[in-house]
Order: C-alpha cells, then structure tokens, then sequence
C-alpha cells in the first residue's frame, strides 16, 4: 500500500527544475546522437558515389550499404563495453563519452577526402567512422535512459524515460528537415558534389551544445547511493549475463519486448519509408516529407504511451502495440499502394506474371551487408522483377532449364551471370532489363524514368493538404502511433528489470541485439522475402511473425514492474 500512495504522490506533484534540467540535458544528447547516426542513412547514395567512385553503381551501393550495415552490427558491442564502463565509473561521464566520440566522427566525415583523393584510404577510415558512431550509440541509449530513470520520482519514470524515447525520432525528423533545407539552398547538382558535408559538419555545433549540457549534470542519485554504499558491481558482464537469475531477464527483455517493440518501430519509420521509395517509386522529397509530416503529428504519442503505462503498467501497452501491428499491416500497406501509387496497383492486380523456373536454381536472397552475388538465372530473374515491384507467381520447369518470365504474351528468357565474359557482361544484361522493362511497360506497368501522373508527388513541405497526399499522411501517422505505443514505455520497462549495479549493462545488449540486429536487418531480410514469395507485400511477415512471438513470451514471461522500487537494491524481479 505505502508503494501505491508514494506512486501516487510521485505523479501528482509538478515536475521540478532539476528534473527538467535532467531531462533535457539527456534528451538534447541523445536527439544529437540519433541525427549524426541517421545522417549517414539517409545520403548512402551521394556518399557511395563519394568514396567508391573507382566501382561500377551498383558494386558501390553495395559498398555504401555495407558501411551503414557496419553501424548496426556493432552496436551490441557498444552496449557491452559502455554498460560495463556505465556500472563501473558512473552514468555521467560514460554517455559524455559517446557522444563525444559520436559527434568527433560525425564531423570528421563531412571533412573526409574522397576516394578520387586518398585513394582506397577513403572507403577505410569511412568505414572505421562508421563502427565508431555504432559503437558510441550502443553507450548511449542506456546510459541516457538509465540516468533519467534514476532521478525520476516513483511513479513518473514511464513519463519522464519517454522524453528519451522521442528522441530516436526527433534526431530522424531533424536530419530529414537539414538535409531538405540544406538541397533546397544548394540545388541538386551542389548537393551532390559537396553540399552533402554540410549536414556533417554541421553536427560540431549540436556536439558542442551537448557536451556543455552534459558538464553541467550531477550523477544520477542511484548510482551515488550504491557506490557511498560499497554496493558496486566489480563484474558487470559476469554478473548481467552469467548468472541464470539475471541472464534470464536480458532473454526476456529481448524476446517478450525488445524484439517486437523493434520491428514495429523499423517498419513504421524506416521501413515505410523504403517501401515508398524502393517499392511505390515515390521520389525521394515526397516521401521524406510524407514521413517527416507523420513523425511531427504522432511524435506526442511517445509521452502519451509514456505517461499511460505509469497508470496501467508497461506490459499492455508494448504488447497491445505488437498486436495491433501484426493484425493491421497487411491493409495499411494495401492502401499505401493503392494510395500512392494507383498505376502500380492496378497493374498488379491485373497483369498475370510468371517465372518459370527450375527451383532449384532459386536462392533466397538475403544480403544484409550487399556482399553476396546471385547469378543464376532465377534469381536474376527474380531479383528483376522485385526491383520493378512486379507481384508474380513460380511455375515449375524442367531441371537445368534457363528461366524465363511471361509477362501477358510476352516471353523473356533469363541469363546465368556465371558464363558471360567481355561485351557480354555488360551487354546481356542491359538487354535483358531492356526487354523486361519494355514487357512490363506496355502490361501497364509505370516503369522508370516514364511519366505516372497517378503517382503522390509534393512540391513543397506544406503540400499536405490534398486528397491522395493528406491521405498518405494520416496512415503514416497510424504507423507512428503504433511506434509510441511499443517505445513509449520500452525504457522504463528495461529499466525496472534489471537491479541498479547491473543496470546498465543488463538493459543495454537486448535493446541494442533487438534493435540492430532484429530492426535494422529488416530492410534486406523483407527485400529477399519478396524475391522469394513474388509478393511486395510478403516481407511484412517478418515484423509480423516477430510482433506475434514478442506478444505471446511477453504475455507469459515478462514481469510487470511499474510499481518497482528501482533503488531498492533487491534482485531483478
């Protein structure tokens, strides 16, 4: 009862000024971090023209989607050596760190010379850069989040941790609107040879805005308590991962929250933002815009959820957001296409295309870092159509039969990449494309570079208010919500699952292994889904099938702790 009335207590009193201070210090950092990790997302192409220029375009997309796949996989080593580094010297001075190296490489990129310059030194230190900002990131989210929690009153740590949870999206949304502003004021042909930099090195301001804020910070009151107390962790690794009692709940934290919350947050920011463009063919200012708008309006649903899941627990809302997504995505993408696209839609429903192929020629084309090469006849074929978001059904041929697609009457026979050699490696491909191009083009297909006035196209940042585009808008934001429901309270649920010497490190590795590995694989894992199936939308079983699983161990395993007195030093639980 006493823990209720002081939870009570916690929430009716007003925020005070150093709770506010704590606040914003953390969160300003942490929107800072977030922009210079998205920077480089967002200008892979005009960065893998820039430093791997000596290859062909499409070997240097895949050097360019190699680097930014770099800074994903790091990121649980991050949180390894940063949460050790966090419940061993203290919050404050370990995310002073990152941001500190997450800012200087940031800024040292803007400032990079281009391959055409140093040679094969540039794709290098771009890389190194790149594992540093990843690294840095993996220390930041905990730390930030563990030091807000640790000051909250009891009662309000769903409210005051969804302030950091916003800033994952604020730090998108303001590197979507410096980049737009910095190619309206440079034009494209400028931005494209050095107005890129600017972003970059526009960064040094926001690091040296950050890094006087969070000089100015105190440690956190929970660490102070443990270390005056002697309680300090000497093995935080050991103690988070090799003990059974508390390795069990970083398995919980990523199977029953991190991992649904992970894939919800992917597909309603990123991944639909690859769907319009890669998919729909939406250019790349309409859809940056179409997003940027769906972030601004549901970016107060991170607070709402926050401060909701103080009241009625984090566990229904995290998991009610799982749900829901699983249960909607399949319309909500459906109406996507026929919103944004209506020529594309409408070809596909009524344009039959078929491969037919030997399967066993067939591979499933999963290419997370851009390295692997699928050269056989069916996976070329395949791959073709899935650029050209063709939907097409596998018919079944006699084995070692080169594959061929019919697209009405028309009918295209595949290569096998394995046996061209000189002309021909650059010759029977161009034509091959040529040939399909021409087939989908006159079965009604809106094909590259040919006029689809049916197509969403915005020409200025407050061009919302028209049918097709407000309609855009308003389902993008739907996604957002379903974003601020499963984040919103993720912080303060990770937090409350983990005793204060081990905080840090317990929390960080589920979050960064879900959301790097599980999130930010999912563009390619979907893209090599719908090569395989022949259907744009059968990548969406990825984050649907991972929201189902999060749903079900998290409504078994995970332990509702709102009400957890998180300076108690009991254990996990």
């Amino acid at each position: 009862m006493s823990v209720a009335i002081s939870a009570e207590a916690g929430r009716s009193r007003p925020m005070t000024r150093e709770e506010r201070r704590v606040i914003a210090a953390s969160s300003a950092g942490t929107i800072f971090e977030w922009y210079d990790f998205y920077l480089y997302g967002s200008l892979a192409a005009i960065i893998g023209a820039q430093f791997f220029s000596s290859f062909p375009e499409s070997t240097r997309n895949v050097f360019a989607l190699l680097a930014f796949a770099a800074g994903f996989l790091v990121r649980p080593f991050g949180a390894l050596f940063f949460g050790r580094l966090g419940d061993l010297v203290g919050r404050k001075y370990t995310f002073l760190m990152t941001i500190l190296i997450m800012g200087a490489s940031t800024f040292i990129v803007g400032l990079l010379p281009t391959y055409e310059t140093i040679g094969w030194l540039a794709p290098v230190i771009l890389i190194v850069l790149r594992m540093l900002q990843g690294l840095a990131l993996g220390g930041e989210y905990g730390g930030a989040v563990v030091y807000v929690a640790e000051h909250a009153p009891h009662g309000r740590r769903g409210y005051f941790t969804s302030w950091i949870q916003t800033t994952a999206t604020l730090g998108l949304l303001l590197s979507l609107m410096v980049i737009l502003g910095v190619r309206s004021l440079t034009g494209e042909e400028a931005f494209a040879k050095w107005g890129w930099r600017i972003p970059f090195l526009l960064s040094i301001f926001l690091l040296g805005i950050s890094v006087w804020i969070r000089m100015q910070m105190e440690e956190s009151p929970a660490f102070k308590k443990m270390k005056d107390e002697g309680k300090q962790s000497k093995a935080p690794l050991s103690e988070a991962f090799g003990q059974w009692k508390n390795a069990r709940f970083a398995l919980i934290a990523l199977f029953g929250l991190v991992a649904g919350q992970a894939v919800v947050w992917y597909t309603g920011q990123f991944y639909a933002l690859f769907f319009l463009q890669s998919i729909l063919r939406v250019d790349m200012f309409t859809a940056n815009v179409l997003i940027a708008w769906s972030l601004i309006l549901g970016t107060g649903g991170f607070i709402l959820f926050g401060s909701l899941s103080d009241r009625i627990g984090r566990k229904p809302i995290i998991l009610a957001g799982c749900l829901l997504a699983a249960i909607t995505y399949f319309p909500v993408f459906n109406y996507l296409t026929k919103t944004a696209n209506p020529m594309l839609y409408t070809a596909q429903q009524n344009t039959k295309v078929t491969v037919i192929a030997d399967r066993s020629q067939c591979s499933f084309q999963f290419n997370p870092t851009g390295t692997s090469k699928f050269t056989s006849s069916c996976d070329i074929a395949k791959a073709q159509l899935a650029r050209a978001s063709v939907n097409y059904t596998v018919q079944d041929a006699p084995a070692g039969t080169v594959t061929k697609i019919r697209i009405g009457n028309a009918e295209i026979a595949s290569y096998d990449a394995t046996g061209l050699k000189g002309d021909d490696v650059r010759t029977v491909p161009a034509a091959f494309t040529k040939s399909v191009n021409d087939a989908l083009g006159a079965a009604g297909y809106p094909m590259p570079g040919v006029a689809n006035q049916s197509i969403v196209k915005m020409s200025g940042f407050f061009d919302i208010f028209r049918g097709q585009t407000f309609a855009l808008v308003l389902v993008l934001t739907y996604l957002v919500v379903l974003v601020t429901m499963v984040y919103g309270p993720i912080a303060a649920a990770l937090v409350e699952l983990f005793p204060t010497r081990i905080r840090y490190t317990g929390m960080s590795l589920p979050y960064h292994i879900g959301n790097g590995w599980f999130g930010g694989l999912m563009p390619a894992t979907a893209f090599a889904m719908i090569a395989q199936s022949g259907d744009i939308f059968f990548g969406l079983w990825y984050p649907i099938v991972i929201a189902l699983f999060t749903f079900v161990i998290g409504l078994l395993f995970v332990p509702e702790n709102k009400d957890r007195d998180i300076f108690a030093e009991e254990k996990a639980g």
